[in-house]
């Protein structure tokens, strides 16, 4: 498999919360692609700093325990996965208790870890996981933010949503409280699709159409990548923006 993991602030922004990170293990029969973005929030409660511990935890750890597995599960993954999130979890809330400048930070983390014709997808807060898969783009992993309460119970309309003045209020953060709840999705894959991960910075900015055509275009994945970035900024810039795009190949 192919990747490329891209992160820009925005045009209003000073800082970039955003972070994101991906890794291709090779094991004796495949390959094992281990990707994780993060949006960081608490702004001068060290937002950036929730979002990079998340990400390298989570990834320190996938690829430590993957690693030592003799002969790769699907089902085992399910837990290390969960593992690894409790364990970044827990890296985020002590730095927030010995740090008075960290205190109350947290963030979002969307992981994706891909073997062979699986994916599995971890999610917690409104980072997302898209699939492109038999021409068909889709969302797979489900907002843990008020907007997506609101849109569930049919209260207001996917256009309101975009506007809604509580659109960045998510309902579930790593980080913030010593235990987390985090949402496992299952999907196969075939060659020639392409797993999208991205913070709200493109998806509250670029509907899923217009991502769906940018992605779908005949250039690198690299390209692909800065289009996504730059249709985001062009739009809106208000937020930071991050993206990490994988081709099955």
């Amino acid at each position: 498999m192919i990747y490329n993991c891209d992160s820009h602030v925005g045009k209003v922004r000073k800082n970039n919360e955003d972070y994101c990170m991906g890794e291709i293990i090779q094991t004796e029969d495949d390959c094992i692609g281990i990707f994780a973005l993060a949006d960081g929030m608490g702004g001068h409660k060290k937002g950036e700093v929730a979002s990079k511990i998340a990400v390298d935890s989570i990834i320190d750890f996938l690829n430590e325990n993957i690693s030592k597995s003799c002969g790769i599960k699907m089902d085992y993954l399910d837990d290390v996965i969960k593992q690894g999130y409790n364990y970044a979890n827990q890296k985020i809330y002590a730095k927030s208790l010995e740090d008075s400048s960290c205190q109350g930070m947290g963030t979002t983390l969307v992981v994706a870890v891909v073997y062979k014709n699986d994916v599995i997808i971890g999610n917690v807060g409104d980072s997302r996981c898209y699939l492109l898969h038999d021409d068909k783009f889709r969302k797979i992993t489900r907002d843990h933010s008020v907007v997506e309460e609101l849109l569930n119970a049919n209260l207001i309309t996917e256009e309101e949503a975009r506007l809604h003045p509580r659109r960045n209020q998510i309902t579930r953060a790593m980080g913030v409280e010593e235990i987390i709840i985090v949402d496992i999705f299952r999907e196969k894959i075939e060659k020639g699709d392409m797993l999208l991960l991205a913070t709200d910075g493109l998806t509250g900015c670029v509907d899923d159409e217009s991502i769906n055509n940018i992605i779908n275009q005949n250039k690198d994945i690299k390209e692909i990548c800065k289009d996504l970035i730059d249709t985001a900024n062009n739009n809106s810039g208000k937020d930071n923006i991050s993206v990490i795009l994988s081709k099955i190949d």
